[in-house]
């Protein structure tokens, strides 16, 4: 998680996780550990887990579309969207007008809203380091 993390983003990082990071997670496991339960839901649980660690430490890695994801990730993303995806977009939306309200914020704010792509249609994508983002 550490490797190739420039210091702007090592504090960007840490300053995210108190502010941000950590209660936007919990949202994530709780919608990970309920999908699990429900056993056909697995493949959603574990595309929550992922992000969850992508919301803790978003700095330095982005999101990017999956090669091969076709017709089953864009039916699996309907049925997030209609189950968990809105109400942790809606989190994300919330959490950035708050953080936006503060001058510190405005940088969280706006890297909150580009969380809410990913928490809308979790598969078929891939959580990469920014470098390779572009490679990708």
């Amino acid at each position: 998680m550490l490797e190739g993390v420039k210091p702007i983003q090592l504090l960007l990082n840490i300053l995210w996780l108190v502010l941000v990071g950590f209660w936007m997670a919990v949202g994530y496991v709780i919608a990970g550990l309920i999908c699990c339960v429900l056993i056909i839901t697995i493949p959603w649980g574990i595309a929550s887990f992922r992000i969850a660690s992508f919301v803790l430490w978003p700095f330095g890695r982005e999101a990017v579309e999956k090669p091969g994801a076709g017709a089953g990730s864009l039916i699996g993303n309907v049925i997030w969207v209609i189950f968990a995806g809105w109400w942790l977009a809606l989190g994300h939306l919330f959490t950035s007008i708050a953080l936006a309200i503060t001058i510190i914020g405005i940088p969280f704010a706006w890297a909150n809203l580009k969380l809410i792509p990913i928490s809308l249609f979790p598969l078929g994508r891939e959580i990469v380091p920014s470098d390779r983002a572009f490679a990708a």
